[in-house]
């Protein structure tokens, strides 16, 4: 539980620091070997094959990825996460308390953002090598016992129950790197004989490509081709390997350093094996559209554009607070689909689609509208006082997601249009600053959106730090904008106006979306009544 606990953390603190960043660069549709390197450098990152592939499949889902491309990432995720495996097997325990010392430091002395998540980084990585120790030292005692050894030999004999049992527990774990050290580290010392280690890790292979497509089952067609395509190559070939391990004597090809670094060349030597597939993706892409056709949706019949409201406001009150927190969640990702271009306008200004995206701001006011109408239409004795409370907290939320598509509509569109019109340009650092919050404040509006239906505490806590950290962002890129003023930049006293403003809209947006967090975290005792210091009035 240590180690999968590790790799999470260190995949959350990338995430949280980095994430909105990987995003964009996973979006960037190119060569099949550059996707493939682009997807080995992600997997050893994010610590996970499967966090890559669910990436991509989102971008998939969106037809920003096309189909080769993003399975090329995928499988260089797989070697990826090989290619972590074989790093984090060296001996580096003598690592382990300066990297507390440096990760403990920065996550609890730190209050800006990227600092402490890097902190979060540095103690996840203490703690995978930590917990590896105490795997080898917990199995030390167990391989000399009796029942082991026949354990052992079972799994030896019958490798195909040894495949299922690591299909199984990649699976479980929801992480093929965890699933894959702990095997390392059993045959390591001895526990299990090299031939039932390498049906162990055949099976996790098997058992990971599984993963993806269980998390993108709710997804859209286009979305889960690319982790059936992943599972048909990496399914297939696991299966092929195991046989031909069984029926050949391939293993002592791979047998090195020791049984331990015998799986690592088995695990890295098959995903590589598998990454010459990349020249071959597009071929899965045909039979893959006959099993998951494209859903065409009309914009009449588009989901985001039909309420969730029932016609009448319900009898109960359970059924009534959901409608609207459902219709509460349509018009987040409304505006959060209108939020998406915004970066893109600035740079190539499209009128089409600053006309569409201006259009999606009729669909949030409609909304709006229907909110407020069934809220007033509901009987006064159908909910409690704390019903009455929750029905006015998703009100006011929808008031401030009314507010945010204004500001995109009368905002944003505006000043991307100034600026197309005027011909004028952002310097190279003004622009990526922008570009880094439009792709913070988008991450932001998923974390409100889990926000909206968890009602979780932690998640809110955390939504309110990154708005913090946004409104510090916003100053910080408010002075490096005059301090490149100052240096006599013309590009930055051009579009200066349009800088500034740009950035304040980016703040005043992310306030917005943000404000979901405020009614959860003052129920659970997480808000001061008042920011002011209290009098204290002299006495005598």
């Amino acid at each position: 539980m240590l180690l999968l606990y590790s790799v999470r953390m260190v995949r959350t603190g990338i995430e949280r620091a980095f994430g909105a960043s990987f995003q964009r660069v996973l979006a960037v549709d190119t060569h099949p070997l550059r996707a493939a390197s682009t997807g080995i450098v992600m997997a050893i990152v994010l610590q996970s094959s499967a966090a890559v592939g669910l990436l991509v499949a989102g971008f998939a889902g969106t037809a920003a990825l096309s189909f080769s491309s993003g399975l090329a990432i995928v499988l260089g995720a797989d070697l990826g996460s090989a290619l972590l495996i074989q790093i984090l097997s060296f001996k580096l325990e003598w690592l382990v308390p300066l990297l507390l010392a440096i990760g403990g430091g920065l996550f609890i002395k730190s209050d800006r953002r990227k600092l402490k998540q890097a902190g979060r980084i540095v103690l996840g990585i203490a703690f995978i090598l930590i917990s590896l120790r105490f795997l080898r030292e917990t199995m030390s005692p167990i391989a000399g016992s009796d029942v082991l050894p026949m354990v052992a030999s079972y799994l030896e004999r019958d490798f195909i129950t040894a495949f299922i049992a690591g299909a199984v527990l990649a699976f479980v774990m929801h992480s093929s790197v965890a699933a894959i050290l702990m095997c390392v580290t059993i045959v390591s010392i001895g526990a299990l004989p090299v031939s039932a280690g390498v049906s162990l890790v055949l099976g996790a292979n098997f058992g990971s490509a599984l993963i993806p497509i269980w998390l993108t089952r709710g997804m859209s067609p286009k979305a889960q081709r690319i982790p059936m395509g992943n599972f048909i190559l990496r399914g297939t070939g696991a299966v092929i390997a195991l046989f031909s391990c069984a029926n050949f004597p391939l293993i002592q090809l791979v047998d090195g350093w020791g049984p331990g670094q015998a799986l690592i060349n088995t695990h890295v030597l098959f995903n590589a094996f598998l990454l010459s597939a990349i020249m071959f993706c597009g071929r899965l892409e045909a039979p893959l559209k006959s099993i998951f056709s494209d859903q065409v949706v009309s914009e009449l019949t588009n989901p985001t554009h039909v309420s969730l409201l029932s016609k009448t406001p319900q009898t109960m009150s359970a059924p009534a607070l959901a409608s609207l927190r459902r219709e509460t969640l349509r018009m987040s990702q409304v505006v959060g689909t209108m939020f998406a271009p915004v970066m893109d306008l600035y740079s190539n200004f499209d009128k089409q689609q600053m006309l569409a995206t201006r259009a999606q701001d009729d669909v949030v006011n409609a909304a709006l509208d229907g909110i407020r109408h069934y809220v007033a239409a509901i009987p006064a004795d159908l909910m409690n006082k704390q019903e009455t409370k929750e029905v006015r907290e998703l009100a006011e939320y929808a008031i401030a997601l009314e507010i945010a598509g204004d500001i995109i509509a009368k905002r944003f569109l505006v000043l991307a249009q100034q600026k197309s019109a005027q011909n004028l340009r952002f310097s190279k650092a003004g622009l990526d600053e922008l570009t880094n919050m439009h792709d913070q404040i988008t991450l932001n509006m998923n974390l409100a959106a889990n926000v909206l239906i968890s009602g979780d505490l932690e998640s809110a806590r955390l939504l309110l730090e990154e708005k913090n950290e946004i409104t510090r962002v916003e100053r910080a890129s408010r002075r490096k904008h005059l301090k490149r003023l100052g240096d006599g930049s013309g590009v930055s006293f051009e579009s200066s106006d349009i800088h500034l403003e740009t950035l304040r809209a980016f703040r005043d947006f992310n306030s917005q979306i943000a404000s979901v967090a405020y009614p959860i975290l003052y129920r659970g005792g997480q808000l001061l009544e008042t920011r002011l210091i209290e009098t204290i009035e002299a006495t005598g």
